[in-house]
């Protein structure tokens, strides 16, 4: 064998180092695809109003601090009593048990005292409060649909989660309406790339019927995932 030849084999990549490489090209490339694809989805349904007439509104939940709903969870609730006062629906649920069982609070019970302090009667609020996360609180929600025999659904939440949502309730079987809260002061690039990522990635994972759970449970500093 010549030196030139033996020198043209090692420069040449093997055929597996080929196939890996085109493998890596093609992840890479459909799940830029893919991303691409929720991003546009999450803005699109994040720009529309579609609230109307319906049995229900559904406050989806966000943190509360000691019994007090969160600047986000208030938000959603102010946009929850706009729409009540509108007369859309009669009826409000609030949604979400929290990840601080310590506290002795939760979202769905802390909405719920809020709405009271509005003025919302009490025989008009549902409250929800032993989900932990967005897929479990469709399916309480759907549950609740199903109980009071509620067909159209208008949901609550920050613009760039309902996307999420309005998916994981149609395959729950709900029909709903997606209407976002106002959005209150400037939102930095960063803050709204970080959403944008959050929802891609926990759209994905429902649709690849993955268990995230132990992450946020693990990130939420809880023992026992």
């Amino acid at each position: 064998m010549s030196p030139s030849s033996s020198k043209l084999r090692r420069g040449r990549p093997s055929t597996g180092r080929v196939v890996l490489r085109s493998l890596v090209l093609a992840f890479v490339l459909t799940a830029l695809g893919w991303s691409i694809y929720v991003a546009q989805q999450i803005a699109e349904v994040a720009d529309q109003d579609e609230a109307q007439q319906a049995d229900a509104i559904a406050v989806f939940g966000a943190a509360e601090y000691s019994g007090r709903p969160s600047p986000t969870l208030h938000f959603r609730l102010d946009h929850a009593v706009e729409l009540y006062r509108k007369q859309i629906a009669p009826i409000v649920i609030t949604l979400g048990g929290g990840l601080n069982k310590d506290s002795g609070n939760t979202e769905g019970a802390v909405g719920r005292d809020y709405l009271l302090a509005q003025g919302i009667p009490l025989g008009n609020i549902i409250a929800e409060t032993h989900s932990f996360d967005t897929e479990q609180q469709v399916r309480r929600l759907a549950s609740i649909a199903r109980e009071n025999n509620l067909r159209h659904i208008v949901v609550v939440s920050d613009g760039t989660h309902l996307f999420r949502i309005r998916e994981l309730c149609r395959n729950a079987g709900l029909d709903v309406y997606t209407s976002p809260r106002a959005t209150v002061g400037h939102i930095s690039n960063y803050d709204l790339t970080m959403r944008y990522m959050h929802e891609i990635l926990s759209y994905t994972a429902s649709k690849l019927h993955l268990d995230v759970g132990w992450a946020r449970r693990w990130l939420a500093g809880e023992e026992g995932f």
